[in-house]
């Protein structure tokens, strides 16, 4: 997104769409006194995917870096989150922010445009008129102009160049022979050539303004459009491109800044480690006929490391890694360095995967208390899923309690309204505080039904991430039935963040993994593929 700017304030805008270094300038770069400090905790957003600022990666040791080391690390890192935004999201468009009216945000930019044209007007009206301000406009005007033309438009270019020859309008502004409307003309001509064909009519009502000063001003507002308009057509254009290398390119960036700081992985290799042990763990409950003493994953996990007990695979452990990021509880661990650009999307997915267990398990009670007959009737199965979901919209997973609720009372009212309609006897008092009953308790972590669902959808994604797991998986979990088309949406958007994830970083995984799974090996110098 891009705020708006008052002329005379430099505009993010893209010099060509096939320049070498792609979007340097979409944004501004991160202020020197974020980077001064290389602390160990992650700022994300969570309304979107937070950019990896130079603060999420976290180093054992402080790390004295000279101000030009801080900003190249600076646009490496920008570099980075902006190639794998384009790449991962295919809805990333640049746009505008517009405050709202009343805000205090807003109020500051109106009269601060106001203040500025208003300036502008007593200029170009006073007598002689003063067109400095309005020659700075015209120039920059000129900028953009010839920023949103491609390398083959020479000819525009050069009829740009005459048109607003910058010195020849200086000149004719001091013999008081300046046609500013003449020059909006030719302006408006020339932007009626290079916008897309949606902004035709907004281009063409420019042209019923007489007043220089407002025609200037909406030339501006109508130029910060095409800009917009221009890179969006960009970003969808680099794309295919981008996808074809992007691996090889986030993995040069990425590695480049392991360079300068390198202790970056530090709490990827902390969340790896806690994969394997909980994965040797789980093999070593499988394997042992006894009951299992109680003894934490790590100490099965040392155990495996100093006996012979089968090590687990590299892609198992990822994988229970990946798997583990759907039960993220905030502030417990610092977030993976290697996972931090994708963060947001996978807080979404954990999201709805908690959201998805809480319908599953809600329609699940309640068919055991309406049986089939009621649930077999049409709609009904829709109006249950669609009442839990919007109650459960927007919420955290700590607030689950009060929504189910809410939930238990809209539940009840939906099968006593269909129980009348197919001419079936109400449910008895008991059987009605039975079902609200089941239905409030799944706000238990520990309850039953709950963790049911929980580890089906959880089988479910492990195999869906897999890169074998959906041939494995012939048959659709039970009891899911109902949620599955949301299911498979989000086992979708899973498996992309994490097959992008292990494409780039299987190297970097590899050599982390080789550590942890065989300590007592020889260090290897190279990076292996997963």
């Amino acid at each position: 997104m891009v705020t708006q700017h008052l002329p005379g304030e430099p505009i993010p805008v893209l010099n060509n769409p096939f320049c070498k270094e792609v979007f340097p300038d979409i944004q501004p770069k991160l202020p020197l006194v974020q980077l001064e400090a290389i602390s160990p905790h992650p700022v994300t957003s969570e309304k979107r995917p937070a950019p990896l600022c130079c603060n999420h990666l976290s180093v054992s040791s402080p790390q004295i870096l000279s101000t030009n080391e801080l900003q190249e690390l600076s646009d490496e890192v920008f570099r980075l989150s902006t190639v794998h935004e384009i790449v991962l999201n295919a809805d990333l468009k640049v746009h505008m922010v517009n405050f709202p009216p009343h805000s205090l945000e807003n109020r500051v930019k109106e009269t601060l445009h106001k203040a500025f044209w208003d300036r502008l007007k007593k200029q170009i009206s006073a007598s002689p008129p003063d067109y400095t301000q309005a020659i700075q406009l015209l120039q920059e005007i000129k900028e953009a102009l010839l920023l949103l033309l491609l390398p083959q438009n020479s000819q525009l270019r050069s009829q740009i160049e005459g048109v607003l020859d910058l010195e020849l309008i200086r000149q004719e502004a001091e013999h008081g022979a300046l046609d500013i409307h003449g020059l909006s003309t030719s302006i408006l001509s020339t932007m009626a050539m290079l916008c897309a064909p949606f902004r035709d009519e907004e281009v063409q009502g420019l042209q019923s303004l007489t007043d220089p000063v407002e025609l200037l001003r909406e030339i501006f507002r109508v130029l910060d459009l095409m800009k917009m308009d221009m890179l969006n057509f960009t970003i969808q254009n680099l794309r295919p491109y981008l996808q074809e290398c992007y691996v090889q390119y986030e993995q040069e960036k990425f590695q480049k800044i392991l360079d300068k700081l390198p202790n970056s992985l530090d709490n990827t290799t902390e969340w790896l480690r806690r994969a394997a042990a909980a994965e040797v763990s789980a093999s070593s409950l499988q394997s042992q006929s006894c009951p299992a003493t109680s003894s934490s994953p790590d100490a099965h996990f040392q155990g495996a490391v100093n006996s012979n007990t089968t090590v687990p695979s590299a892609m198992s452990v990822l994988n229970r890694g990946y798997m583990d990021l759907l039960c993220w509880e905030p502030g417990q661990n610092e977030y993976p360095e290697t996972l931090l650009l994708d963060q947001a999307r996978l807080q979404e997915v954990q999201a709805q995967v908690n959201q998805l267990t809480i319908i599953a398990a809600v329609l699940l009670v309640t068919s055991g208390v309406c049986g089939s007959t009621l649930f077999d009737s049409p709609g009904f199965i829709a109006r249950l899923k669609l009442v839990t979901k919007v109650l459960l919209e927007g919420l955290s997973s700590i607030r689950y309690e009060e929504a189910l609720q809410d939930i238990s009372d809209q539940v009840l009212q939906e099968v006593s309204r269909t129980l009348s309609q197919l001419g079936y006897p109400a449910f008895t008092s008991e059987k009605c505080t039975s079902l609200k009953g089941q239905i409030r308790s799944i706000a238990d972590k520990g309850n039953a039904v709950r963790n049911i669902i929980k580890q089906r959808i959880h089988l479910f994604l492990s195999l869906f991430i897999s890169p074998d797991g959906q041939k494995s998986q012939k048959d659709f979990p039970k009891g899911l039935d109902a949620i599955q088309e949301e299911l498979q949406e989000v086992g979708h958007r899973f498996r992309s963040v994490t097959y992008h994830n292990r494409q780039v970083f299987g190297p970097f995984y590899s050599a982390i993994l080789k550590k942890v799974l065989f300590p007592e090996a020889e260090p290897d110098s190279g990076r292996d593929s997963m």
